[in-house]
């Protein structure tokens, strides 16, 4: 899997674009300058750089040194510290009550049982009121072929969502059909599920 992954960080453009996922910086509202905030799987850093550029204080986590040592590059390029760990996300520290937010954005590398594992940590890597912002494909992705897993089972609904999630607040939730191009990686008509949910005090 991390050979994968090298492989496609491997060339000298970003596979997925430098601009960050277009339904994260919609929620920029959401967040205040200074606050603590994750990026899950971040790869080649265009989340967790421009989360750092909106002045917040950011650890980004990811298990391919290559993509991690693009990510670096991109924050110097923008004059911005974002704290890079190179870890497997089943074996890293997340810690408790760490953060105010985590970006989750296309983190489908993982089947039903494991994914409810990572929702777990997540949870309790939240502060209480923390948010967790999220956007995942659906399975209709599968015809569109733009980008994402080819595995159904590694693929979202609003329902399965709402489910796994559900000891959270759901505060925003919505599946949609939209065009994006998110560099190479991400290109063209897509399947789309969006979530904000908050843990609860």
């Amino acid at each position: 899997m991390k050979e994968f992954w090298n492989q496609r960080y491997s060339g000298d453009e970003f596979f997925y674009g430098t601009a960050p996922n277009a339904f994260l910086a919609s929620q920029l509202h959401r967040f205040k300058p200074g606050q603590t905030v994750l990026a899950v799987a971040d790869g080649e850093g265009r989340n967790g750089v421009w989360l750092a550029r909106q002045g917040l204080d950011v650890t980004a986590v990811d298990f391919s040194p290559l993509a991690v040592e693009k990510a670096q590059r991109l924050a110097g390029q923008y004059g911005v510290t974002v704290r890079h760990e190179i870890s497997d996300l089943f074996a890293w520290s997340w810690g408790e009550n760490r953060f105010d937010a985590i970006a989750a954005i296309f983190i489908q590398f993982v089947g039903p049982e494991q994914r409810r594992i990572l929702n777990g940590l997540m949870l309790r890597a939240l502060k209480p009121g923390g948010l967790l912002i999220l956007q995942g494909y659906r399975p209709k992705q599968l015809e569109y072929k733009t980008g994402g897993p080819s595995r159904v089972e590694n693929l979202y609904t609003a329902e399965t969502l709402r489910e796994e999630l559900s000891a959270m607040e759901i505060l925003h939730l919505a599946e949609h059909d939209d065009e994006i191009c998110e560099g190479e990686g991400h290109c063209g008509m897509s399947a789309l599920v969006d979530l904000v949910a908050r843990k609860y005090f």
